[in-house]
């Protein structure tokens, strides 16, 4: 999924009714040079195409021989000079006219941003998708896919390992942005019957690993892996490359459904720690969730106490349906592993909150019982920003 440019996102925060689509042109570049022969698969608009999964999908379709056409729709032109580019906003009821030609669009504008504001994100998630389904079926398109997150299974102590790709949907409201993707996902449901001939894919990534900021990456940039006593932590990843080549499988029809996708089996929290060379700190339950609370509400933290539960209990689910028709992950759970510590080597987070590097020297290796305590020198530094 793409997460907006920070002014985009500042725009979303002040205001979640106007359009950013005022005073746009789209324009149009020719899907490939050369004379080559056009292909004659599939037209594909891909929204949230200028940045994140959603450019990263964009580059791959546009560089296949099996799509013939790829239309990138964002609110801002994207990179890849081979898609033609429509620049608008994914709520604007105009996109129906855009996406008329398409065979397949793949909806990708979906912020999950630590730092949106949650009533605007939710605005933005919900709106877009309905508008983007409705619009698609307006336009004659087939197929729609959409992309959510395993974290809609819900994290569980009695989850099975791992767990059916159609288990319920058992998560709760309380983790970021969770709230939405439920909300996508009974979207999703509901589009094939308001819409008879329109087929909607679904599929739920496991944790993201290649240029994502989640609550989940950031739990890998503590000076202290936290884990909360009696639980058990397993850790299933999915990197942004085997993500993109899922959705060319939907996109191209070797899939459908609602699907999963993550590297095979899982990582148990001490293999994590061993990988990653990075010790435990252990706290009961009524301490980390209680003081995950307290600095969320404070406003100390941008992650709320919900998101510590997929930190302790299981939410690994099968890839079966990918595995069928013949997909494979090309990235192990190590693999990505290694690949996340790189991309957070240097950050220095406690409690979901980024400290710069002076702060994170005077935390030291006791800054994340300090700052889940909600103590000492991050309160103090809030309390004087705000003149309390």
């Amino acid at each position: 999924m793409s997460s907006p440019d920070p002014q985009v996102r500042a725009a979303r925060n002040h205001s979640t009714i106007t359009h950013a689509t005022s005073g746009h042109q789209p324009s149009a570049e020719p899907p490939r040079s050369g004379g080559s022969v056009p292909a004659r698969g599939p037209v594909v608009a891909v929204t949230g195409a200028a940045s994140g999964v959603g450019a990263l999908l964009t580059e791959r379709l546009a560089a296949s021989d099996e799509i013939k056409q790829v239309m990138a729709i964002d609110e801002r032109r994207g990179e890849c000079a081979a898609a033609q580019w429509h620049i608008l906003d994914v709520r604007d009821p105009a996109i129906a006219e855009k996406l008329r030609g398409a065979d397949v669009v793949v909806h990708l504008a979906v912020d999950l941003d630590l730092d949106t504001d949650p009533a605007a994100r939710t605005a933005y998630n919900v709106r877009g998708t309905q508008t983007v389904l409705t619009a698609a079926a307006a336009a004659g398109v087939h197929r729609v896919v959409l992309c959510t997150s395993a974290m809609v299974y819900g994290a569980h102590p009695e989850n099975e390992l791992p767990l059916a790709e159609d288990a319920e949907l058992r998560a709760t409201a309380e983790a970021t942005g969770v709230a939405d993707l439920l909300e996508i996902e009974r979207l999703a449901r509901r589009a094939p019957r308001a819409h008879p001939g329109l087929n909607v894919t679904v599929l739920r990534p496991t944790v993201l690993v290649g240029g994502t900021d989640t609550a989940l990456t950031r739990y890998f940039e503590s000076p202290r892996l936290l884990v909360v006593a009696d639980s058990r932590p397993v850790w299933q990843f999915c990197h942004v490359e085997d993500l993109c080549s899922a959705l060319e499988y939907a996109v191209l029809e070797k899939v459908e459904g609602e699907l999963a996708v993550g590297c095979d089996g899982w990582l148990e929290q001490e293999e994590v720690e061993e990988l990653s060379g990075i010790r435990r700190m252990e706290l009961p339950s009524a301490v980390a969730l209680g003081a995950a609370a307290r600095l969320h509400r404070i406003g100390l933290t941008p992650s709320p106490a919900g998101d510590l539960a997929y930190t302790m209990h299981p939410w690994v689910v099968s890839v079966t349906g990918l595995h069928d028709a013949g997909w494979r992950p090309r990235w192990t759970n190590e693999e990505v592993l290694a690949e996340l510590l790189e991309e957070v080597a240097g950050r220095h987070t406690v409690a979901g909150r980024r400290l710069g590097r002076k702060d994170a020297t005077a935390a030291g290796a006791a800054g994340a019982t300090v700052a889940l305590l909600g103590t000492a020198a991050l309160v103090r530094k809030v309390r004087k920003r705000r003149g309390m």
